[in-house]
């Protein structure tokens, strides 16, 4: 941990998340990596399972509170906006669940505090855990005041340049972009995919990125950036 002990690591999340556990242990099986769990610690999985339905729910009912007009049609792609693993990542760094992961040598060694996946199933266990702990509503009072900043900018972050891209082809008539791996390189623990997009009218961009999400994305910011140059 780089001379962050594990006690002080927890209580530096507990301070970011603003709720002191009364049943520590939930804290810790909610930090507690598959690469180390055994019969006696077992691991997040089933936190990150009930997590995911926790913040489902906050989110949900924020976005229909801050828009009540909005079609479902608006709402659905700014509540995966909210909800995607990256955006649970994003939140679990900066309240520090990186330092405080109990991982296994190899995970740990492997880069496992910095990955995505294990970030964001992360946050959403320690919201199971905070739920399990002090029930509903201090989950949501944890949840809302976590994701305030992304809540706001929920609309923007919605459409990000696969959303715009599909509406541009939409827009000309096309049929839907398609996204294809050309190349995937890199040992399995970190990965990096070259996707391509392709326009049904003949543009195309590629990109690479340790995710297929962020390839895609970048493609897609690509291929919109050629297609405004050349209009």
């Amino acid at each position: 941990m780089g001379g962050v002990s594990a006690k002080s690591a927890r209580a530096a999340l507990m301070r970011a998340l603003g709720h002191e556990f009364a049943d520590p242990g939930l804290l810790e099986r909610a930090l507690t990596h598959s690469s180390i769990a055994n019969r006696a610690r077992p691991d997040n999985q089933r936190l990150e399972f009930l997590g995911d339905r926790v913040l489902g729910l906050v989110i949900a009912e924020a976005l229909l509170t801050e828009d009540k007009n909005a079609a479902e049609g608006l709402i659905a792609p700014r509540f995966n906006a909210l909800v995607r693993k990256e955006t649970c990542a994003a939140i679990a760094t900066h309240v520090g669940i990186g330092e405080a992961l109990i991982l296994g040598r190899s995970e740990a060694q492997t880069g496992g505090r910095r990955k995505t996946a294990l970030l964001g199933d992360a946050m959403e266990a320690v919201i199971a855990a905070v739920y399990r702990d002090a029930g509903m509503e201090k989950a949501r009072a944890v949840i809302l005041r976590l994701w305030a900043d992304y809540i706001a900018g929920a609309e923007e972050d919605a459409r990000d340049a696969k959303t715009r891209l599909q509406e541009l082809a939409q827009a000309r008539g096309e049929a839907l972009p398609v996204y294809k791996v050309v190349n995937r390189r890199g040992p399995d623990h970190k990965p990096v995919f070259t996707i391509e997009v392709r326009l049904e009218s003949g543009g195309t961009a590629s990109a690479e990125a340790s995710s297929k999400r962020d390839a895609e994305q970048q493609a897609a910011r690509r291929l919109l950036e050629e297609i405004s140059s050349d209009d």
